[in-house]
């Protein structure tokens, strides 16, 4: 499954979007979800397989910007620490 993940990930390269990949999945950031849904399109067809399954969650905050990042150091910084294991 890595080389079909991979796939999909490095088509992502050829958009304007930032993505971080997790043992559960790709977080996916873009300025418009035109960008984000043509990138997750081209990442689906990336993988070649006889069954693709695609799942999108759109936070699409309108209000402020707000980054993943941004999300997690917010956790961080209520934690006093990095939100990982300590073991």
């Amino acid at each position: 499954m890595a080389s079909e993940v991979a796939a999909a990930v490095d088509e992502l390269e050829n958009y304007d979007v930032k993505y971080e990949t997790n043992p559960m999945g790709t977080v996916i950031e873009a300025e418009s979800t035109d960008e984000l849904f043509a990138a997750a399109q081209a990442a689906h067809d990336a993988v070649d397989g006889d069954r693709v399954s695609t799942v999108l969650k759109i936070d699409d905050k309108r209000t402020r910007e707000t980054s993943a990042a941004t999300k997690v150091e917010s956790v961080a910084d209520e934690l006093g620490r990095e939100p990982t294991s300590q073991r």
